[in-house]
């Protein structure tokens, strides 16, 4: 009997502006990258498609798969949906996972090195630095399991050789997540051209930015 499913229609759309976005601002190149949320109660991942040009990408184009990758609405998923399935299934606490190739925070990942914390807003919004989860194959479920320790403490990790995954209980803060470590990489790239960034914290109170 064929599974009755929620209304997708604007998560759908949403999944679409926002990957849409994403390619606009430079987070993702060419078909690379993908997004998906994911609905508790019917266990089901809205996901982008595999090997769509964003730019014509439609709402009626996202995949609805369940946590095994059964195919429940649409075509092809997006080859990162094991990653995807694996963190909502260990990692309840997330809604919406982005995971983006943007070039300055997947330069980090290439040489497997952490984004370290110089930044008031990676410690709010970040939890830190950006730690890198260890190798694995792409379209494996490994790439999956192998950030779920660092996504369980922080909403966002490198993928060793491979980019930037973020994740969230909203879209938009998933996105908001990816848009911070890209631009956490940049500040830490330029700083290190002309010297030693600073590590960041908070004082007691958790309101005043100071620098250690």
């Amino acid at each position: 009997m064929k599974q009755s499913l929620p209304d997708f229609s604007s998560l759908r759309e949403e999944i679409v502006n926002t990957a849409q976005k994403a390619y606009r601002e430079g987070m993702m190149a060419a078909t690379s990258g993908n997004l998906s949320c994911y609905d508790a109660a019917s266990g089901c991942i809205a996901i982008t498609p595999s090997g769509m040009d964003y730019t014509v990408m439609k709402p009626e184009d996202i995949v609805i798969i369940d946590l095994d990758g059964n195919v429940l609405s649409g075509h092809k998923p997006s080859s990162e949906w094991k990653m995807h399935a694996e963190i909502y299934r260990h990692l309840p606490q997330y809604r919406a996972i982005v995971h983006t190739h943007s070039p300055n925070a997947t330069a980090y990942a290439v040489l497997r090195k952490e984004i370290p914390c110089v930044l008031v807003e990676m410690l709010l919004f970040l939890g830190g630095s950006i730690e890198v989860a260890d190798y694995a194959a792409q379209g494996s479920a490994a790439v999956g399991t192998n950030c779920l320790s660092i996504l369980s403490r922080k909403p966002a990790a490198l993928l060793a050789n491979h980019g930037v995954v973020t994740a969230a209980d909203s879209l938009a803060q998933a996105y908001t997540n990816a848009v911070y470590v890209e631009d956490s990489a940049k500040i830490v790239r330029l700083a290190m051209s002309t010297g030693c960034p600073i590590p960041a914290s908070i004082d007691t109170e958790g309101s005043k930015p100071i620098h250690e």
